[in-house]
């Protein structure tokens, strides 16, 4: 089942924020995150949340190895530094162990995230930013640890049409990366474009969302995939 299906079994986008909001969260779990956006059109990873380590292994062989996963929470936003993540987990030994150690570092937890391990050569990056003159604006550029240090970005102020999302990943300094690049396939530009249409009009029909930060956004095969997601929400509403 894809995210896609059970947003429709949920709560709503709607639904989801303006309980975060209700409850004085500043952000959405990566897996609330990745739920927002998958109903923006941005292809997500498949995961669950589990919450015993039974669970954890039988989810991920449901799944099938090589799986991640990574602590679980709405106030977990820098998992990697914190030592939050346990990537290509090969067998249920591997997932056991891993359960174990992350739900025994002491952070707070609402459960634990296993998701699919995806693996690519070109890593890109979509967020979203509130100017206080333009409103919301999407970005495009390189992702991954290449984000900070290159800062090959390009922007648009929402509403996007879909030749504007065009022109912005033609825009960035790496564009030919797209291209079919060392015997891969050439990125699914389409894909890309409905993913920066979407981004944009998220953040103008949902007032709640400060920042969308989609990093890394991998090529498989292709075809971008959400690996990494986050959702700020406004604060002091």
């Amino acid at each position: 089942m894809t995210i896609h299906h059970v947003l429709k079994k949920e709560m709503t986008v709607q639904e989801l924020l303006l309980k975060a909001v209700q409850n004085g969260r500043q952000a959405l779990s990566e897996y609330e995150s990745k739920r927002v956006i998958a109903a923006a059109n941005v292809p997500v990873t498949r995961e669950t949340v589990v919450h015993s380590r039974q669970e954890a292994v039988e989810q991920a062989a449901r799944m099938g190895f090589p799986v991640v996963l990574k602590g679980s929470s709405p106030t977990l936003t820098h998992k990697t530094e914190m030592g939050m993540v346990r990537v290509n987990l090969k067998d249920a030994n591997d997932v056991a162990r891993a359960y174990d150690d992350l739900m025994g570092k002491g952070v707070d937890l609402e459960g634990v995230l296993i998701q699919e391990m995806v693996k690519g050569n070109r890593e890109f990056v979509i967020g979203l930013t509130r100017d206080p003159q333009f409103g919301p604006c999407v970005m495009f550029g390189m992702g991954g640890i290449f984000t900070e240090a290159l800062k090959d970005v390009a922007f648009r102020v929402a509403p996007l049409t879909e030749d504007d999302a065009r022109e912005m990943i033609g825009e960035i300094r790496a564009a030919k990366l797209l291209d079919a690049f060392r015997g891969e396939s050439a990125v699914d530009q389409d894909v890309l474009v409905q993913a920066l249409v979407g981004i944009g009009n998220l953040g103008l029909a949902h007032e709640d969302i400060a920042e969308i930060d989609i990093n890394p956004l991998i090529v498989t095969g292709g075809k971008p995939l959400a690996v990494d997601a986050l959702v700020i929400l406004k604060r002091g509403i």
